[in-house]
């Protein structure tokens, strides 16, 4: 409250250690979220996030924390990476697969 009140009295000075800040916070809620689905990834993923991305619902909760520490863009973005990183991991392990290795 304090801070919204501060910056509309200086809408031209950037604050940068509030956005470091931010930023720190938002990768910490990420991590979060993506380590409880690589330590669930046994159970079903019922639940739906941006762009495909399922998660069991035991993330439920880390998944509300990552979204409300993170812009929407961000999440949709790193949604999309860790759905690439996958997808690109199973291909990997399929071609390891055939090839006996």
């Amino acid at each position: 409250m304090a801070l919204e009140k501060y910056a509309s009295t200086n809408p031209n000075t950037i604050h940068t250690d509030v956005l470091s800040e931010a930023r720190q916070a938002c990768y910490k809620a990420r991590d979060a979220f993506y380590a409880c689905l690589e330590k669930e990834s046994n159970k079903k993923p019922t639940e739906i996030a941006s762009v495909g991305l399922l998660y069991p619902v035991e993330c439920k909760e880390s998944r509300a924390q990552y979204v409300s520490q993170c812009r929407p863009t961000w999440v949709k973005h790193f949604d999309r990476q860790y759905c690439s990183k996958k997808r690109v991991q199973r291909l990997l392990d399929d071609n390891e697969s055939r090839r006996g290795l």
